[in-house]
């Protein structure tokens, strides 16, 4: 059997490697799932990305499936009971940030129909292939996450720099930066040449 070469990142951790082959990189517009990416994001700055997938789903737990609804209406004694949580990152900016954030989504999802349709505008609903040919390449941020940031910041979200924006860009798949010797960079080229 022949052994998948992923990107440098993933290493040989189960959960990193499940990550790496079924969600980074691949696109998603689903707005709930796009609400809970924007949060886990948010909650990394600082962090690695490890110790909030490990947290992943005591976020879910804690924040109601990332409903994005139901987060917007946390009063301050929800928001304690979180910070109390010990199952997941308890930084109160974070966890305010989280609840100020989905009363911006909704605004977002009120004037565009969905987040989805918003967010996928900067991109006009295609996936940015990238070709880097090792982790080193890939930058951190671009002009286009600076752009994102600054947009996301004028209507109100938080802990959305553009670092935080290009992450978020990467795990939703609006961008693909699986480098050219991951399975998951090839997967793709070939799916780009039957479409």
């Amino acid at each position: 059997m022949c052994e998948k070469t992923r990107c440098d990142w993933v290493g040989d951790l189960p959960i990193y490697v499940e990550y790496h082959d079924n969600e980074w990189g691949r696109p998603v517009h689903d707005d709930q799932r796009l609400f809970e990416m924007l949060i886990l994001e948010g909650m990394q700055a600082g962090l690695n990305w490890i110790t909030v997938l490990k947290k992943r789903e005591a976020f879910r737990e804690a924040f109601d499936g990332f409903d994005p609804d139901k987060v917007a209406r946390y009063g301050e004694e929800k928001i304690q009971a979180l910070l109390e949580n010990k199952g997941i990152i308890r930084n109160r900016l974070k966890v305010n940030a989280a609840v100020t954030n989905a009363r911006a989504f909704l605004k977002i999802q009120e004037t565009y129909g969905s987040f989805d349709a918003f967010i996928w505008a900067y991109v006009d609903g295609t996936l940015i292939q990238n070709h880097w040919e090792t982790m080193e390449d890939i930058p951190a941020t671009t002009p286009l996450s600076d752009q994102i940031s600054r947009d996301l910041k004028k209507r109100g979200f938080k802990f959305v720099g553009s670092t935080i924006v290009y992450a978020f860009m990467q795990a939703t798949g609006m961008v693909n930066d699986h480098v050219k010797g991951c399975f998951l960079y090839q997967e793709e080229q070939a799916q780009s040449c039957v479409r």
